[in-house]
Order: structure tokens, then sequence, then C-alpha cells
């Protein structure tokens, strides 16, 4: 028996997929999802076999659900659901990864789970086809507008734009805000390569600052500077000298 989760911001593609699914007796569909952030706490909670994605979603997208799952929970099977055209199906393909493209077909559908449960049953096989998915995940070009950030057991959505910075405190990375601090499950180099480049800067190593949310910028030891930043506290950033040379750059006249 596979466990399921389908995910989907439309209701009437998730109650048609549930419908088509009642075919299957190997699929029991554990729960379902109308946007990334349900997804991800649903696949913490239920731990499901098999995820069925919708990749294009508001909010978080299907990729993005799948890059967000916290390292301690082993990724699912995916079979991804999709309106995209069969031009854009290539790179799937050419991941090996199961899709199904809307409006979805009940043979297609059939094939899709079949192929879920050999994988499933075969442990090798499986890791392949999860490696797949990891690959494909990394490959996919990304912006972050939203962070899924967490705090005391649960998983919220901010706009990155509300983050004043990024800090990584004991190995973890967290958020900072006007009010709060969470965690996120993002290595700091991965939200530099993803954030807005014009938005976002490395102020030292374990540092990234939101440019908008600079208060004042005060000179520093060794021609460096002090990244003063809008919270209540006014919170000094110090930048490192290597990266002084790099805000300079940034911003002409400093």
């Amino acid at each position: 028996m596979m466990r399921s989760l389908v995910i989907d911001d439309e209701a009437n593609a998730r109650a048609r997929l549930i419908r088509l699914l009642g075919a299957h007796p190997e699929v029991a569909v554990i729960g379902e999802a109308q946007d990334g952030l349900e997804a991800i706490e649903k696949i913490e909670e239920l731990r499901p076999d098999l995820l069925f994605l919708d990749i294009e979603m508001p909010g978080l997208k299907g990729f993005e659900v799948l890059r967000s799952i916290p390292s301690t929970i082993e990724i699912p099977l995916v079979i991804f659901t999709t309106g995209y055209d069969q031009h854009a199906l290539a790179a799937f393909e050419a991941n090996a990864l199961a899709y199904l493209l809307k409006p979805i077909e009940p043979k297609r559908l059939s094939f899709a789970i079949e192929r879920s449960s050999k994988l499933l049953a075969l442990s090798d096989e499986k890791e392949t086809a999860r490696e797949n998915i990891l690959r494909a995940t990394g490959k996919m070009p990304r912006t972050l507008r939203q962070i899924v950030c967490r705090k005391n057991g649960r998983a919220l959505l901010l706009p990155s734009e509300r983050i004043l910075w990024f800090e990584v405190q004991d190995g973890i990375v967290h958020a900072i805000t006007a009010k709060d601090s969470f965690w996120v499950n993002y290595q700091l180099a991965e939200l530099e390569a993803a954030l807005p480049p014009h938005e976002f800067f490395r102020a030292r190593r374990e540092v990234l600052v939101n440019m908008s949310q600079i208060k004042e910028i005060k000179p520093y030891f060794k021609s460096s500077f002090l990244l003063v930043m809008s919270d209540a506290a006014f919170t000094e950033i110090a930048v490192s000298e290597r990266q002084a040379r790099s805000l300079r750059l940034r911003l002409p006249g400093l």
C-alpha cells in the first residue's frame, strides 16, 4: 500500500485525481494540500511514500516544496502533475521524473502508479529515483520571493522583503524579522544564490543582509563598515574587510 498525498491549489483538480485514484486499491490517499506550505506541514506530519505534486502553485511552487523539506525527512517518491506543454516536459524526461499532464488520463495514471509501486519495492531503484528528484530540484532555475520559516513546530511563509537579515547560529540559518527570529531549511550560500542579487548582500561569511533594511552605514575597523539595521534595537552588523570592497561597488560614493 502506497501512502500518498495529493497536492494541488485547484480543488477540482484534487477532487478529480482522488476520484481516479479510487480505482487503485494499492494507493491510499492519506491527505491533501492546497498550497506549498500546507504540503510541507502534511509531509512532515504524515511521512507519505508518494506525492502527487502540482508544479505551478501560488506561494511555493512544487520544486520549492521539495527544497523546503527538512533534511531529516526522507523525500517521498514524486509524480508531478502539470499543465506544461510537451517542449517543457523534455526537462522532466531528461531527469527521469514521473509526471502526469493535465487533464490526467486514467491510463497514464495507471502507468505512473505501477512504476512507483515497483520503485518502492526495490530499494536501489527507489534511491536512484530519489536522487533524480533531488538533482532535478537543484537544477531548476529559481528566485526566492517567499521563504519557509519555522518556529515552535510551525511553518510560516514570509516574503523575502520582510526579512532584515539571515545569520548562521550554531550551524543553523536563522531569518531575522523586525519582531522575531525563525530558522530556515537553507544554507546561506543557497539563499545568496536564489534571492534577488540586488536586494541582499553577504556582509560576511555567516550573515546575509537585506539592503533595503539598512538604516545607516558607519565607518569601521580597517576601512570596513558597520551596517545599522532597521530593527527596534538598531542592530549593528560588521562587514568583513573583503566584503567591504564589494559593498563599495554596490554603493558608489561610499
